[in-house]
């Protein structure tokens, strides 16, 4: 799919960003590296595939007027980077490319990490960037994400119109991403743990306690199970799906 974008837009594929080694994420890239010769492969983990230039925290990279801030965020994994990015002259908003740091009303598991680091993460690092700056995270689970937040602040407005929103997005085969990093603020609960309510609902009131408190939460979240149809519950009832169910 990538390179059939990079034939449609007559470009010339010259280097990749990876935030971290998770096959979903860097797959690719030895294939990529083998068809493109030359290809530069940049990240900040031995174990990204094909890597061939490690970089470090604040280095900035130059690609013809775009401008690159590699961002270290470890925790989700041990070595992984965000890249901030923006464009010398443009009036459109700078971009972060949060990888599994950052998400759409949520943030990463703590795989390889502690919630002192992905505190510091969204709070020093990622959370320091301006405002308008666009989020381009790594999967789309916002809605999922945004029905955990309701179940944390059930009377935030934000929350309850992002999530009816991404809904729709959601029925219409829609992108929920990206988002701003001043929305995220007002919904994203890891970004709120110095409110009241996000204190009352972990019992805790140290910032890395509650984040601590809520991811263990969101780790054994279970979403609402969608209620069948009653027609649906009849025709179960009734044996009509039968034929359909018996094994071969």
């Amino acid at each position: 799919q990538l390179l059939e974008i990079v034939r449609k837009e007559e470009v010339v594929l010259r280097a990749i960003l990876t935030t971290h080694h998770h096959w979903d994420h860097a797959r690719g890239n030895e294939e990529l590296a083998r068809l493109c010769p030359g290809l530069r492969i940049y990240g900040a983990d031995e174990r990204i595939g094909a890597l061939t230039h490690k970089v470090t925290h604040e280095q900035e990279l130059t690609f013809g007027a775009i401008r690159v801030r590699c961002l270290f965020t470890p925790c989700h994994t041990s070595g992984h980077m965000c890249y901030f990015m923006w464009e010398e002259g443009s009036p459109d908003a700078p971009a972060l490319f949060s990888g599994d740091t950052l998400f759409v009303g949520g943030c990463g598991k703590f795989f390889e990490g502690t919630a002192e680091q992905m505190y510091s993460n969204l709070t020093q690092v990622l959370g320091a960037l301006p405002k308008e700056t666009k989020v381009f995270c790594g999967h789309e689970c916002t809605v999922r994400n945004l029905k955990f937040a309701l179940k944390v602040e059930p009377e935030n407005e934000m929350v309850k119109k992002k999530l009816a929103w991404a809904k729709q997005r959601d029925d219409e085969d829609l992108p929920t991403v990206p988002s701003t990093l001043q929305e995220e603020f007002l919904y994203n609960p890891f970004l709120r743990v110095t409110e009241e309510a996000l204190q009352k609902f972990t019992g805790q009131t140290d910032p890395v306690e509650v984040l601590r408190t809520l991811r263990t939460q969101k780790d054994n979240f279970k979403k609402p199970k969608e209620r069948l149809h009653p027609q649906a519950v009849l025709a179960f009832d009734w044996g009509l799906f039968s034929p359909f169910l018996e094994k071969k």
